[in-house]
């Protein structure tokens, strides 16, 4: 079993920002939240297994994250040269990323039983599957905390870890819920 101070550590080394201890009876999962993915203004709802409805429903979301004891809330922060330094924010995104794919992988590595969820969709394929085939990595596959029902906003805050670091930055958040 894996001590919070060392998964703490563990996310610092690779590379992120911030790394708190998620209090996991702070989830709360919102349908309103999991209705704006419904809207469909990324263009991938129904199209992905890690998306909506491919990851379940918000009943099926609860009792995945039910499972788990224990968490982390892991984040990326940047600065942006003004509101509209789109390159900037697809940087810090990238770098999010990488960041939560190597410690994942890391994770997976030390045999943790958990559940990553991330700030966007599953991008582990070049075209998905659904709803045609199975997953093809479904121990790998990540849903967005957005997608689970998850107001990040609220989440952060119900921790005590800033959303939002100052004019001309950007914060990408996941979080990993662990045995």
């Amino acid at each position: 079993m894996i001590e919070i101070k060392d998964m703490l550590d563990l996310a610092y080394e690779n590379g992120f920002t911030k790394a708190v201890e998620l209090d996991v009876t702070s989830l709360h999962l919102y349908p309103d939240v999991r209705e704006m993915c419904a809207a469909n203004k990324c263009k991938i709802y129904d199209t992905n297994w890690a998306c909506p409805p491919g990851c379940g429903t918000l009943a099926e979301c609860e009792e995945k994250t039910k499972k788990y004891k224990r968490g982390i809330i892991v984040q990326t922060t940047g600065k942006l040269e003004d509101s509209f330094d789109f390159e900037g924010m697809e940087d810090i995104k990238e770098k999010q990323n990488i960041c939560l794919n190597q410690f994942i992988h890391k994770l997976h590595d030390m045999k943790i039983n958990m559940l990553p969820l991330g700030d966007g969709c599953c991008s582990l394929c070049e075209k998905c599957t659904y709803p045609e085939k199975e997953c093809r990595f479904p121990d790998q596959a990540m849903s967005s905390m957005e997608a689970f029902g998850i107001l990040v906003s609220d989440l952060c805050k119900l921790n005590n870890i800033p959303y939002y670091y100052g004019p001309n930055t950007l914060t990408y958040v996941g979080c990993v819920l662990f045995d």
